[in-house]
């Protein structure tokens, strides 16, 4: 008896991954990689499985990741950035060539397990004014044939994340896609259907309190609120029910009330901001997951919850654009060396956050203000600092906003060092800077000391006399912290 190929294809990935194909509603995270101090793919994978972590959401297609990943029967999202829409969108050839080199290279025996492409990445948010929305449908087409060319079309799906700015409404039943969004919605939706796959959605209750100084602050967690909000005969206690509900609703006006919907991203960052702490972001994610793992769902969803819930997000990423807010950098529920925040219970069978193993750092110096020097004119060495190195705690809200001027020039510089792989030359600053072998954290304020790899730590200049002069000011150094 014969297959055609691509039944004979998906017999092959049942037997490949076995059980794994049965879809279970679970806590993953979001993967960002763009950070000055990256772990190795491998040391995070390492994370992800000590933590059980078995879904994991990418936001392009590193190889390196992908080759990490590779024979862990952890679940993947992968991708794609919205400036590749343009050509996918117009361009078979181009989609052929994405799916050969990023799929199908990797769902092979012993490879990885590619559940979804994510195509674009919030690309109707309301900022862009309509850039990318053109190139989503042909892109998806096109992609959808090059899937079905490589005999993928029945086991990798299409998604759209969308930033949940794509509906709006007053109450949640009363939800609506936005007017100029209703057509391509229609479009999309009926595509995501007819291929058996979710709505992707990323909702951030930090940034309606963020955004909006009258938004009621217990009503963004999941502990209870005063401000509970009355729709008909359903009634709100948190900012997530009330915002997957209106997303249910706009779903509902377009003709798909059963769409299954993903969260693509949700989390709440720890600095940067007012409000972006740790004690607020333990209690909102650790509120949240309990929350969607209870299987309570919404007033308009009871007894189901989403599909899946990815975390906004595994590591810091001290390189991201600080635009949006400076806390943009700091979402991560690990530091960027992959080190627990604070505790966690994810859900998955650990009570608590295990810490990355095997981290290589750079040795323990840091670079700090020389108490020796006048420091009347450092304003430009930091603002040169900062420009590049990553500082976004100094600012108001941040937890080193409150350790003084020279704490301040001490933090740019150490940022600025470590950056440059804590070079010698890196930490003069015309004679204003000294490095030392003392911890100049203050409290909650960390001066970190960055990640490396073997051959990062070769390649470091040293001074064997700069070293001795540099130990016998360290006594110094601690009178004038």
């Amino acid at each position: 008896m014969s297959f055609p190929r691509f039944q004979a294809a998906f017999l092959y990935l049942i037997l490949l991954f076995g059980s794994s194909l049965v879809v279970e509603s679970a806590i993953g995270v979001n993967w960002g990689t763009i950070s000055f101090h990256k772990l190795k793919p491998t040391t995070v994978v390492d994370l992800l499985k000590s933590n059980r972590i078995q879904k994991v959401k990418l936001f392009e297609a590193d190889p390196s990741v992908l080759k990490a990943l590779m024979g862990t029967g952890i679940q993947v999202m992968i991708g794609i950035p919205n400036e590749m829409l343009a050509s996918l969108s117009s361009s078979l050839l181009a989609s052929d060539l994405w799916v050969r080199h990023n799929l199908s290279s990797y769902v092979v025996k012993g490879g990885a397990d590619i559940r979804y492409v994510a195509v674009g990445n919030e690309p109707f948010l309301s900022s862009y004014n309509g850039e990318y929305q053109s190139y989503i449908m042909p892109a998806l087409l096109n992609l959808q044939q090059s899937l079905a060319k490589a005999n993928l079309a029945s086991y990798v799906k299409l998604v759209v994340p969308c930033n949940a700015d794509a509906y709006e409404s007053s109450l949640p039943s009363q939800g609506a896609f936005r007017p100029e969004l209703i057509q391509i919605m229609t479009q999309l939706v009926s595509f995501l259907n007819s291929n058996g796959s979710p709505f992707v959605v990323n909702i951030y209750p930090f940034l309606s309190l963020y955004g909006n100084s009258d938004f009621p602050q217990d009503y963004a967690f999941f502990e209870g609120t005063t401000h509970a909000v009355t729709d008909g005969s359903n009634v709100y206690y948190n900012a997530f029910d009330g915002n997957y509900d209106t997303l249910v609703s706009a779903l509902t006006k377009i003709g798909y009330g059963q769409m299954p919907i993903v969260i693509g991203e949700v989390g709440w960052p720890t600095d940067g901001a007012m409000g972006a702490n740790l004690t607020a972001a333990r209690v909102f994610n650790q509120g949240l997951i309990n929350h969607v793992l209870g299987n309570k769902g919404t007033p308009l969803r009871p007894a189901t919850p989403p599909v899946d819930v990815y975390l906004f997000s595994l590591l810091d990423e001290g390189a991201k654009s600080v635009l949006p807010g400076n806390f943009e950098r700091h979402w991560g529920i690990f530091s960027f060396d992959g080190q627990a925040k604070y505790p966690l219970n994810l859900g998955l069978g650990n009570k608590v956050l295990k810490n990355a193993k095997h981290v290589e750092y750079l040795p323990s110096r840091w670079c700090v203000a020389n108490p020796f020097r006048d420091l009347t004119d450092v304003a430009n060495h930091i603002k040169v600092a900062c420009s590049v190195a990553d500082c976004s705690t100094l600012n108001y809200g941040g937890s080193c906003n409150g350790i003084g001027a020279k704490g301040n020039i001490s933090y740019a510089f150490n940022s600025y060092y470590q950056l440059q792989m804590q070079n010698e030359k890196s930490c003069e600053f015309d004679g204003l800077a000294m490095i030392t072998f003392l911890d100049p954290s203050i409290g909650e304020c960390r001066f970190l000391v960055g990640v490396t790899d073997s051959r990062s730590l070769s390649s470091q200049p040293s001074s064997a006399s700069g070293i001795a002069w540099v130990s016998l000011i360290c006594f110094f150094w601690t009178l004038v912290l």
